[in-house]
């Protein structure tokens, strides 16, 4: 199977591998991950961070893990020019920097491993991790406690003073909604470093990983217009401007649908 195939399958169990199948998003954009190797880091960072841990409950130990992860040297990756690596996970465990849904997503690994329970949040700009039921999220980059107050400042500090905090950026991650967030990530990030085609592989996969947005078909309509694919740009605002609820998005959708070429073509 294609790495894409492979990581379908691994969303498709029961119950789903959600890292597992984010390291398959890696293998796509790289050939030369090395399974073996790459577990091998894993069970030596197990390892670690289980010696490393103090004797408590499980439902106590969420913040210990990340705080061990952090003390190991996992951290946000803040460079001012951002690369793919930054959220792929072989290159995750290997510079030990990340995106934070990226060190969210080994920290959950390594939950599951150690029987903590941990879940997590699909918040906006950055991505949280909680313990079922608990009052409070915990930031994936170095386990901070996050109460209501606390995100509204996030959401402040990301999205300025017109985003209120609703229930909705609260909820529970699936693996689905993860791995789709992963790939809007790398769409983002290989756009950014002039990588197209790899992009456009992201873009693609967001749309095979659950529903898209009018934003997720602007996007890969964007990397169509760039590589000078018109039709199958057409395809992509064609299915935007059905989705689209805003009126003056919609005229300028309609006027850029207007302006394209109307015969067919191959690409």
């Amino acid at each position: 199977m294609s790495p894409r195939q492979q990581c379908l399958a691994y969303l498709q169990q029961n119950p789903p591998s959600t890292f597992e199948a984010a390291l398959w998003i890696a293998a796509e954009h790289d050939e030369q991950v090395d399974f073996q190797a790459f577990h091998d880091q894993l069970a030596t960072l197990e390892r670690s961070i289980g010696a490393a841990l103090p004797m408590l409950p499980a439902t106590e130990l969420a913040q210990p893990l990340l705080r061990q992860l952090a003390a190991l040297g996992f951290q946000q990756d803040d460079a001012a020019q951002p690369k793919p690596q930054a959220a792929m996970l072989h290159k995750i465990i290997e510079r030990r920097r990340g995106q934070p849904l990226g060190l969210a997503l080994v920290a959950l690994h390594m939950a599951k491993r150690l029987d903590i329970p941990l879940e997590g949040v699909n918040f906006p700009g950055h991505f949280l991790l909680r313990v079922p039921r608990a009052d409070h999220s915990l930031d994936p980059c170095g386990g901070r406690r996050l109460y209501p107050k606390d995100c509204r400042e996030l959401l402040l500090r990301q999205f300025g003073p017109n985003v209120p905090l609703m229930a909705e950026h609260m909820t529970t991650a699936t693996p689905a909604a993860m791995l789709q967030r992963l790939s809007r990530n790398l769409r983002y990030l290989h756009q950014l470093n002039d990588d197209l085609i790899a992009a456009l592989k992201d873009a693609t996969r967001v749309m095979e990983l659950g529903q898209a947005n009018t934003s997720d078909y602007l996007a890969r309509a964007s990397l169509y217009q760039h590589l000078d694919c018109p039709q199958a740009e057409r395809f992509d605002l064609e299915h935007a401007l059905m989705l689209s609820e805003d009126p003056v998005q919609k005229l300028r959708l309609t006027q850029r649908l207007q302006s394209l070429p109307s015969g067919r073509a191959i690409h």
